[in-house]
C-alpha cells in the first residue's frame, strides 16, 4: 500500500505542481470553500487572490469553474431554490451571458492588468460606500440589475471575480440574509454552465484544468460543508457586514498582488 508522501508526490506530478505549491493550493481551496459555504460567493475570488502568484490567472479561471460547479452542486438544495429571488437571478444571468465572452476575449487578446485594476477599484469603492450606508441608489434599480449582470460577466471573463460584482448588487437591497445568499448561490449555479461552455469552446478549459479541478473537488466540498454549518440564525445578523468587508479585503488583496507582480 503506497504511503502518504508517495501519494502526495504522485498527485503533485499529475497536477503539474511541486509539493509546496500543492500544499498551498489545498489550503487556499479549503478556506475558499468555507467562505463560499457561508457567504454564497467568493470562491473564485479567494482562489485568485491566494494562488495567482504561483499559477497564471488564465490557468486558474477554468479550474475555478470546475470548483464553482462542485460547490454549486453541494449547495443546490430545495430550500436554496425556494429562498432565491428569481427576478434578480434571471436579470443577473442574462447580463452575465452577454458580458462573459467580452471579458474572456479581453483576457485572451489584451493586457488584462489594467482591466483587473479598474474592476477591483470599482468593487472596493462601491463595497465601502455600502458599508457606510452611502451606496448609489441606481445600484438597486432595474437597469442596475442588468448592468450588474453584464459587469459580472466581464469580471468573470477577466479575472474570475464576477461573484463579487453580483454580491454588490444583491447586498445593495434590503432582503434577508437567507434570500441574499440563496440568490448568489443560484446565480453562480447558472453561471457555471454558460461560462464553462465558453471556456471549453475557446480551449481554455483543457485536460490539465479539468484534472486539477476534479482532484481538488473533495477539498472544496469539505470546505463548503463546514462553511454552510456556520450559516445559522445566530450569525445571520453579521452576514451583510461580513460580505462587504470580505469584498473590500479581496479587492485590496488583488490590488496589492497586481502592484507586486507588475
Amino acid at each position: 500500500m503506497p504511503d502518504l508522501p508517495s501519494l502526495s508526490s504522485g498527485l503533485a506530478a499529475a497536477l503539474e505542481l511541486d509539493g509546496a505549491t500543492l500544499g498551498l493550493v489545498v489550503l487556499v481551496v479549503f478556506l475558499a470553500g468555507v467562505v463560499r459555504g457561508f457567504s454564497g460567493f467568493a470562491l473564485s475570488a479567494l482562489i485568485m487572490a491566494g494562488l495567482a502568484v504561483v499559477i497564471a490567472p488564465i490557468a486558474l479561471i477554468p479550474v475555478c469553474i470546475v470548483l464553482e460547479a462542485t460547490a454549486s452542486l453541494v449547495m443546490f438544495r430545495r430550500g436554496t431554490r425556494a429562498d432565491a429571488d428569481w427576478r434578480i437571478v434571471r436579470g443577473l444571468a442574462i447580463g452575465s451571458v452577454v458580458g462573459f465572452p467580452l471579458g474572456l476575449q479581453a483576457t485572451l487578446h489584451l493586457d488584462p492588468d489594467t482591466s483587473r485594476f479598474a474592476a477591483l477599484i470599482l468593487i472596493s469603492v462601491l463595497a465601502a460606500l455600502q458599508l457606510i450606508g452611502r451606496a448609489p441608489p441606481a445600484l438597486a434599480t432595474r437597469p442596475g440589475l442588468y448592468l450588474s449582470g453584464l459587469l459580472a460577466g466581464v469580471a468573470t471573463g477577466i479575472a474570475g471575480v464576477g461573484g463579487m460584482v453580483v454580491a454588490l448588487y444583491v447586498l445593495a437591497g434590503s432582503a434577508p440574509p437567507a434570500r441574499m445568499r440563496a440568490s448568489l448561490v443560484m446565480f453562480l449555479f447558472i453561471g457555471v454552465f454558460t461560462s464553462g461552455a465558453w471556456l471549453f469552446a475557446t480551449g481554455v478549459l483543457d485536460r490539465l484544468a479539468l484534472v486539477r479541478g476534479l482532484a481538488l473537488s473533495p477539498v472544496v466540498v469539505i470546505g463548503v460543508l463546514a462553511g454552510t454549518r456556520l450559516f445559522r440564525p445566530s450569525l445571520q445578523r453579521f452576514y451583510r457586514g461580513f460580505c462587504l468587508s470580505l469584498l473590500i479585503g479581496l479587492s485590496l488583496a488583488g490590488l496589492v498582488r497586481l502592484a507586486v507582480t507588475s
